[in-house]
């Protein structure tokens, strides 16, 4: 089957915040750039994060990258690249500054400078007292920096493919990634983008679990596209689980509720974080508030006749700040959980938010693999940014805020790097006689399967899977059934069908790719999480409450072909600075 071809110098694979700030920076470099998205641009998830972005631009109490640095660290728990997260810290205010200069409309302090808020784990002088750190705009921080970049790119010319599925990576015989193969919905017709460079930012993979804050389209195609063409997927058992998703539907409750005010109670009307972490209370790091939340119920404080959930408490602050500072926040809770916060408190459980893991990169966002001469060998003409890599800046648990840093930050130096590399490499590789057949094949065995498993009926015994097997609190019989069980769903997602045939906008054959990739990653989460016998951040085992530097201060790599797991060492030497080394983590 002959597949038409389209040529471009970079293919960038997601239209979020971290594809569209590579995507700006490659055009304004005069290179030829398709961007590929399954929905209109300003629909990628970005739109929904809330809080803020962390930079210690000290405008309102005194701050410093390096306090930025020590929180993310200590946030990571330990297993952060520090040579990364030195990269982040450090280029932190300049991102932003270049983001109001775009025209990011930030929400301004009397003097003109930018507001920034208090956020759970950022602190002062390396833990000492909280600080003002996440410039935000009212809480709708995603939804303005994903607007304002897309402008952006109007203006310098970027190609747009809108509604288009990326199925899998081209690679050939010297395994270099020369492009992908793509899916256009509205017509159903494949085809293939060749490039010089292929950027992976397909953001993540939380619709993994049946509770989660993501959307719908966030089904891990960059990590299924990865793992198909043989690359590990590193560290994906660190899931993080947002303390306050709306009991109910899991929709996200900004924690920047928290840092104007807000705090949690339990049933009898106390306040229980401070229990849990005397100096930052209700604002420490997520995976200490979730668990701490879990506790409360598994103890039987929880509310409601059931007793299953935790209430938010804002009302206190009053209906005008809540307006002003808080004003999607407002609307979520009329509209999810049917209560005005400016009269009474919101329902919240935690709920599956962020992948720690993903795509393995250096800090140059080039993709790295074991290959012959050692666990880090670049992966030449493929890159990843955003929630889909892991850099590793994030570690075993994100340091809330640093995902709006991280997609600028990398965005913009993915965009640098492969300037620099496609310089040395002018000219367009050969592409493999067969380079489309893989996704052709995929295509055609949903069109010709007569007597297969539904689609829906899969993903929902995956999701439960995750959901029991693998959430908050992970228990050693549940996680090897959960391996079990998720390799058993593997081979249903194999044998799945869909009815509707039709070429035209066929969203059931676009589902049915999707689980493909979540499965992938399901299977990743499953499988190094029950290898993992420690806790660690957002990985938190009932077997073994402690962390393990000794025997697990590394990271995982899982290969998806045989199922196997491989460790490399965490990179505790940062670029210019004393490394931070382990210890024992306080709130």
């Amino acid at each position: 089957m002959a597949v038409a071809k389209r040529t471009f110098d970079v293919v960038v694979v997601g239209a979020g915040g971290s594809g569209m700030r590579a995507a700006l920076a490659l055009s304004q470099a005069g290179l030829k750039v398709a961007v590929l998205s399954k929905v209109f641009p300003t629909r990628s998830h970005t739109v929904a994060a809330q809080g803020g972005i962390a930079a210690s631009l000290g405008n309102v109490s005194a701050d410093s990258w390096h306090w930025h640095m020590y929180d993310t660290v200590k946030g990571s728990d330990y297993l952060g690249d520090q040579d990364a997260i030195e990269f982040m810290c450090r280029a932190a205010p300049e991102v932003v500054y270049e983001l109001e200069h775009f025209g990011m409309p930030f929400d301004r302090l009397d003097s003109g400078k930018i507001y920034q808020r208090p956020f759970g784990g950022h602190m002062q002088e390396y833990g000492k007292a909280p600080v003002q750190r996440a410039c935000a705009a009212a809480d709708r921080t995603g939804h303005a920096l994903l607007h304002t970049l897309y402008q952006q790119n109007v203006k310098a010319n970027t190609h747009f493919f809108i509604e288009w599925m990326a199925l899998d990576v081209i690679r050939d015989q010297d395994g270099d990634v020369l492009g992908v193969t793509a899916l256009e919905i509205e017509t159903g017709e494949a085809m293939i983008f060749q490039a010089r460079a292929t950027l992976l930012a397909t953001g993540g993979a939380g619709r993994i679990f049946a509770s989660s804050t993501n959307a719908y389209i966030n089904t891990g195609d960059g990590l299924g596209m990865a793992a198909r063409a043989g690359i590990p997927l590193e560290d994906m058992e660190f899931f993080q689980f947002h303390p306050t998703g709306v009991y109910g539907a899991g929709v996200l409750i900004s924690e920047g509720v928290r840092g104007e005010g807000g705090y949690l109670v339990n049933k009898s009307g106390e306040r229980f974080m401070p229990r849990y972490a005397p100096t930052a209370k209700d604002l420490a790091s997520r995976d200490v508030v979730s668990r701490a939340i879990t506790v409360e119920i598994n103890e039987g404080r929880g509310c409601g006749p059931r007793g299953d959930h935790i209430l938010l408490k804002l009302d206190h602050l009053g209906d005008s700040l809540i307006r002003q500072r808080l004003p999607g926040i407002r609307e979520i809770a009329l509209k999810f959980a049917h209560v005005d916060p400016a009269r009474e408190p919101i329902p919240v459980v935690p709920t599956a938010h962020y992948m720690m893991g993903g795509i393995p990169t250096n800090y140059h966002a080039q993709v790295v693999a074991p290959y012959r001469h050692g666990p880090e060998e670049i992966v030449h003409g493929l890159y990843a940014v955003g929630e889909c890599a892991c850099v590793s800046v994030h570690g075993a648990n994100r340091l809330g805020c640093n995902s709006l840093l991280d997609l600028l930050v990398f965005g913009r130096e993915a965009a640098r790097q492969i300037i620099e590399d496609l310089q040395g490499n002018p000219h367009h590789k050969r592409l493999p006689a067969n380079s489309a057949d893989f996704s052709i094949a995929r295509l055609s065995r949903l069109e010709n399967r007569k007597d297969g498993e539904s689609v829906a009926e899969v993903g929902d015994a995956m999701r439960q899977a995750m959901q029991k097997h693998c959430g908050v609190f992970r228990f050693p019989e549940l996680l090897a059934e959960g391996v079990e069980k998720i390799r058993q769903i593997a081979d249903r997602a194999a044998n799945t069908e869909i009815r509707d045939k039709s070429k035209i906008f066929n969203t059931a054959r676009i589902e049915a790719l999707e689980l493909d990739n979540l499965v992938e990653v399901a299977q990743a989460t499953m499988e190094a999480a029950a290898a993992r016998t420690e806790s660690r951040g957002g990985h938190a085992r009932d077997d073994f409450p402690g962390r393990d530097d000794a025997r697990w201060l590394k990271h995982s790599l899982y290969f998806s072909a045989d199922r196997k797991l491989e460790y490399k060492p965490v990179r505790l030497k940062p670029m210019t600075v004393e490394s931070f080394p382990p210890k024992a983590r306080v709130y």
